[in-house]
């Protein structure tokens, strides 16, 4: 493992993200759900994925989008939140050390704290999703 080094390059994230999503596919709280939404396109998810940690982490602009609204309609709950946060620190603590896996981490909390806040929002208000 990269247990020495940060997060610095392209191939970094890759296996930052190809670990995590395969800890998803195989967990039973998040599994399902990831499963049933992206079924035999995860190649192409974990593309974008690559893309969006790329631009995040190493400021190369690579992705392009707006990353909560497939995630509005979801069927997911806090502790699914929970859940990916618990994964996803784990995955980024095994692999890296260092400025941009803090960085990763405290932004994968952000994210899961907005996203978890504007479903809670859309699903208790009539009105349109937060975009």
């Amino acid at each position: 493992m990269n247990s020495h080094k940060d997060i610095e390059r392209l191939d970094d994230i890759r296996v930052l993200v190809d670990s995590f999503y395969g800890k998803v596919q195989r967990d039973p709280i998040l599994k399902d759900i990831f499963n049933r939404v992206i079924q035999d396109r995860w190649p192409q998810h974990l593309e974008k994925m690559y893309r969006f940690w790329q631009t995040v982490l190493l400021e190369e602009q690579t992705y392009f989008g707006s990353p909560f609204l497939p995630h509005a309609k979801l069927p997911i709950e806090v502790e699914h939140f929970n859940q990916w946060l618990k994964l996803f620190y784990e995955t980024v603590d095994e692999l890296y050390i260092g400025k941009n896996a803090e960085r990763a981490k405290w932004q994968g909390g952000r994210m899961a704290e907005m996203f978890h806040s504007k479903i809670q929002h859309s699903r208790n208000n009539s009105s349109s999703p937060l975009l």
